[in-house]
């Protein structure tokens, strides 16, 4: 995914000893408390200035499940997640399995070659017009979708990978639940639905409003949601056992799920 690289599993050897500051001796890096450590390292961040819109607390969620191998995912407050990557016997373990791939990540985040830059953006923009097939001319236009891409861009320049995630988190699943084909229906410009997104926090609000299109959905379709929300869970954990960003594929479990419990009786019910 071209804004959404991360740390490969192939370097958690490397990049972890750098992190215990390349301690020689194995008892010794065993005992680093990674759970601490990204804690900490957050919360320097927040005493050093940069904004958390939800302050610098990292959250733990434990996947329910009565046997190993436990599953933990780990939110950080810029919005990204991640989840544990090993095969984990203990909940404990899980815990710190995911907080280590996000203390990777967000080591990794303060290069500066993570930094949105004239030069990232060129090259960005570049590379999504030779996937997509796209006119040289159409990165200059706002009305086509390479040109919105350039937009949102160059509005979060400065701005590192991270901190960029939510935002791109937010279009995707616009994307992904048909909102954003709505609004070109009713004539809105890809211009306009960047501004105005460019500045809306992913809520709870805006999820209560996507599971409700899924249940309108389901009500046309019945298997519409249990349909998407195995698609979702595989997505998930490919990703999560691959050692990538996790926000947009759990959010859509978590908003499928939500629209579930929302339903009576539920679809996923045999």
């Amino acid at each position: 995914m071209l804004l959404s690289e991360v740390v490969s599993v192939k370097s958690v050897a490397h990049v972890y000893e750098e992190i215990t500051d390349g301690a020689r001796d194995r008892h010794l890096r065993t005992r680093v408390n990674v759970v601490e450590a990204l804690q900490e390292f957050w919360q320097m961040k927040a005493q050093r200035g940069t904004e958390l819109r939800n302050g610098a607390l990292v959250i733990y969620e434990s996947v329910p499940s009565s046997a190993p191998p436990y599953v933990c995912y780990v939110t950080l407050p810029g919005g990204s997640c991640f989840g544990s990557f090993q095969n984990c016997p203990t909940k404990a373990e899980a815990r710190r399995s995911a907080a280590k791939i996000a203390l990777m990540n967000s080591v990794f985040n303060e290069h500066p070659s993570r930094r949105i830059s004239d030069e990232f953006i060129e090259k960005a923009v570049t590379d999504a017009r030779a996937q997509f097939k796209g006119d040289p001319g159409e990165a200059d236009s706002p009305s086509t979708g390479i040109g919105a891409f350039r937009f949102m861009l160059e509005t979060n320049k400065g701005r590192t990978m991270l901190e960029f995630q939510e935002l791109m988190t937010v279009f995707q699943l616009l994307h992904w639940n048909g909102s954003l084909k709505a609004m070109r229906e009713r004539q809105c410009s890809r211009q306009e639905v960047v501004a105005h997104y460019s500045h809306r926090a992913l809520d709870d609000d805006m999820r209560s409003q996507m599971a409700l299109d899924w249940i309108a959905r389901e009500q046309e379709n019945t298997g519409v949601i249990a349909r998407e929300l195995g698609q979702s869970e595989r997505e998930l954990e490919a990703a999560r056992l691959a050692g990538r960003e996790l926000r947009f594929p759990k959010e859509k479990k978590d908003i499928l799920m939500l629209a579930c419990s929302q339903l009576s009786p539920s679809p996923l019910d045999p």
